[in-house]
């Protein structure tokens, strides 16, 4: 009988030893795309504009600024061509900051945004400055420029 509960304990303990890890925190190396980085709000912004079916999630970490001019363009197709002057079927999104500091501390940041895609089978590289604000503990795209 002793020897029934060995087992079982055993056998209980291996297997809530092999159970599913707890998902990462963050991505990038080091977790550096964590949610409070504005890095991580930059990639989502731009994420939602090429990566989704409609501008409602790019609309929900902007500025009341850049809410209305993403507004004013309706779709994603508007806001790449008349907003960006960037379109493409297919992207890899890619930041850099532009401090050497830790921008989660900051009020405000400047990313740069690297972007490697496809349109019409041609491939195109460009970039793409990003200035966000702190808002709360929120970080909001304020202006997208060339500069």
């Amino acid at each position: 009988m002793l020897k029934n509960i060995r087992f079982i304990f055993i056998f209980a303990v291996l297997c809530s030893a092999c159970g599913q890890d707890s998902p990462k925190q963050g991505g990038g190396k080091f977790g550096m795309l964590d949610s409070g980085n504005p890095e991580f709000t930059a990639v989502e912004f731009f994420d939602h504009i090429y990566h989704s079916e409609g501008i409602d999630g790019a609309i929900k970490v902007s500025t009341p600024k850049m809410k209305r001019l993403l507004r004013s363009y309706h779709t994603n197709k508007g806001v790449q061509k008349h907003v960006l002057n960037m379109r493409f079927d297919k992207v890899t999104i890619q930041p850099r900051s532009r401090s050497a500091g830790r921008n989660e501390f900051a009020k405000e940041a400047q990313i740069s945004i690297f972007f490697e895609g496809e349109l019409d089978g041609d491939i195109f590289k460009d970039m793409r400055n990003v200035e966000l604000l702190k808002v709360g503990n929120d970080w909001k795209v304020d202006e997208v420029s060339l500069e």
